[in-house]
């Protein structure tokens, strides 16, 4: 395994500015660059080609289609790709300096047809950034749910994944769930043989460029989504999933009992984990990030779990139905 076998498959949306950063990175990598980066355009009216035709010492192909979402057109960049296998980025990432360097190094001492890898906050993201960053990978907030590398039921995510050509072929790539696509292609990958993989030192920057309602937005779809999957392929049902709501309700009971006078020692248990957050958060960035930190937590928890429990809900009052008529905005056409 080599570069010449690597394709990058890069799906864009309205975002000239974060592939511009992207190809930046790509064009300060360590080592040679006989690999393929493979863009396409999603129906966007903020197109990017302008910007990729400024990145000649790269090998890239350009693909503008109508919208169809980020699944779908990853299926479309592995099927035009040229390599035998596929690194899925999105587009608001920024490879490290010594990326396809570890990243040969993985497969070539611990190959698997499908892995992931990880993400963190670079020292450019504004502190909101850096804060979301935190609260999506930190082992004491959710970043744990996914498993660690040594846990077979690893699912890897699209910012910083890996497949096989042939992995992609037998299973015919990415679903038209939207969010939830990743975790949907790798559990049918385990049931056709594949090996999923968690790359621990393979590292994105991964920029999130949210705001607070999106970020609610954002967690609260991967809620409904876990209970899709969930109600899809009940093998994978796990009571993890059920925290974030778990988290989110005796939260609300401890305020409850604290102002009736009947109980304080359970939200002080919340104020120390909070503190915690804030000083952890706080030695990795800022004390400003460290505050923004308690609040990006507190946001995964309730949307997520507030998701998790709408969609639960739904789906068993109206079992009679397709999900896709009770939650269209999870699906493309």
């Amino acid at each position: 395994m080599d570069l010449k076998d690597i394709s990058f498959i890069i799906p864009v949306y309205n975002r000239p500015d974060e592939i511009d950063e992207l190809l930046s990175s790509f064009s300060c990598l360590e080592g040679d660059k006989d690999f393929e980066i493979v863009i396409i355009e999603d129906g966007s009216t903020k197109k990017c080609d302008h910007i990729v035709k400024r990145f000649s010492d790269l090998n890239i192909s350009y693909h503008l289609k109508t919208n169809s979402g980020p699944g779908d057109s990853r299926n479309y960049g592995m099927k035009v790709a040229k390599g035998k296998y596929h690194i899925i980025l999105d587009s608001d990432v920024i490879l490290p300096v010594n990326y396809n360097k570890v990243l040969i190094e993985n497969l070539i001492n611990d190959y698997s047809d499908c892995f992931g890898g990880v993400d963190d906050s670079h020292q450019s993201f504004n502190n909101f950034q850096k804060a979301v960053s935190y609260s999506m990978t930190s082992f004491i907030t959710t970043g744990h749910i996914r498993g660690g590398s040594k846990s077979k039921d690893f699912q890897p995510r699209s910012f910083n994944m890996g497949i096989s050509r042939e992995a992609f072929l037998k299973s015919k790539g990415f679903g038209n769930i939207h969010p939830g696509e990743d975790p949907d292609l790798s559990i049918r990958l385990k049931k056709l043989g594949f090996s999923t993989k968690l790359y621990s030192d393979l590292k994105v920057f991964h920029k999130r460029r949210v705001s607070i309602p999106s970020f609610f937005k954002q967690v609260y779809k991967f809620g409904v989504a876990r209970t899709i999957l969930n109600n899809r392929y009940p093998s994978t049902k796990k009571i993890i999933y059920w925290f974030p709501l778990l988290f989110s309700l005796t939260f609300l009971i401890s305020i409850f009992l604290f102002f009736l006078n009947i109980n304080s020692v359970l939200l002080l248990i919340f104020i120390f984990y909070f503190v915690v957050i804030f000083i952890q958060s706080s030695l990795l960035n800022n004390p400003l990030v460290g505050l923004f930190s308690v609040l990006t937590t507190l946001i995964q928890f309730f949307g997520y779990g507030y998701g998790f429990l709408k969609s639960f809900i739904l789906i068993n009052i109206f079992s009679n139905k397709k999900i896709e008529s009770i939650f269209p905005q999870m699906f493309f056409k």
